[in-house]
């Protein structure tokens, strides 16, 4: 399947159309059922996902079963245990993510608070590579999803700034969950010099796209290896205003049955808060990742393309 290119990055596909955002990530797929895209088309999301990081595919009204054999032709899906709070899950692969509880216990997951800035488990020693929400039931307005463009962020980066931290870690705490809530079978943790979990580079090489990111993960309890706590806190309070400035960020309104597909290991993502009285029913599905490593070559190939440093 051949592509023809029109302005902005915009392409047409025999099968279906991709449509770049005005904003600094994000694009839409306009196609017919995901049911039924050739493997030409795939390969097409594929690489779409690469290029602009985080897709819309808009009016997908499919099953489970659909959506699942469709992640799976994304990319190998990850199976996330099942918990006390969304006992409702029929498939695996499948995470409920929502405010409704049935006889009082919540069907699923994250209930309608604020969600903040985090990356998809990065306290995994391999995180996530993609993430999938399908909306089911979602306000339209409130609850938006929002996304921020490390690639960009890393790229705006003073060059001192970027040459001083190319060679750190952060430690990425594995105490409590995106929400604040405390991880089952953990205990409250406040020293970040403490807390357990993994170590990553603070500059990512993305291993598709081979450009270069910065990846911070989550906020509370991080600690950059090596330096004082207090010089830690102040390079990780910098860091982390910088990322999440306005000007890096594009945030998602929903409608019913948008596929939002978003790629871990280049943005980071936050959830507005929204009424407990509006339902909200989101199926997630997630993507096995790789450990994040920092590629010295990286820096040879230059800037992402959506990173505002390569125009």
């Amino acid at each position: 399947m051949t592509a023809s290119s029109t302005n902005a990055g915009q392409k047409h596909f025999a099968e279906l159309e991709i449509v770049p955002n005005a904003a600094v990530v994000g694009a839409r797929v306009n196609c017919g059922s995901v049911t039924q895209l050739s493997d030409a088309g795939i390969d097409a999301i594929r690489q779409a996902l690469l290029d602009h990081c985080v897709l819309v595919l808009p009016a997908q009204n499919i099953t489970d079963p659909e959506l699942i054999a469709f992640g799976k032709r994304i990319g190998e899906l990850d199976f996330a245990p099942f918990t006390t709070t969304d006992k409702k899950r029929e498939h695996e692969e499948i995470i409920i993510v929502s405010n409704v509880k049935e006889g009082g216990i919540p069907i699923g997951v994250l209930g309608d608070a604020e969600v903040n800035w985090h990356s998809d488990n990065s306290y995994r020693d391999a995180p996530l590579s993609y993430s999938l929400l399908h909306a089911l039931e979602c306000p339209t307005t409130q609850g938006e999803t929002g996304f921020a463009n490390m690639y960009m962020a890393y790229e705006t980066l003073p060059a001192d700034v970027r040459s001083r931290i190319k060679p750190f870690m952060i430690k990425h705490d594995l105490t409590y969950l995106s929400d604040g809530s405390l991880r089952r079978g953990y205990q409250h943790a406040t020293d970040p010099i403490l807390v357990p979990g993994p170590w990553h580079p603070v500059v990512r090489t993305h291993p598709a796209s081979g450009y270069n990111a910065l990846y911070l993960g989550r906020r509370r309890n991080a600690y950059i290896c090596g330096l004082e706590l207090a010089e830690s806190e102040a390079l990780l309070d910098m860091l982390w205003a910088h990322a999440s400035q306005e000007k890096f960020t594009w945030h998602h309104s929903w409608t019913p049955g948008d596929i939002l597909i978003w790629d871990n290991r280049c943005l980071m993502h936050h959830r507005n808060p929204f009424d407990p009285g509006r339902r909200r029913i989101m199926h997630r599905l997630q993507f096995r990742g790789e450990r994040p490593c920092h590629d010295p070559r990286a820096a040879n190939k230059g800037s992402h393309p959506r990173s505002g440093a390569a125009a």
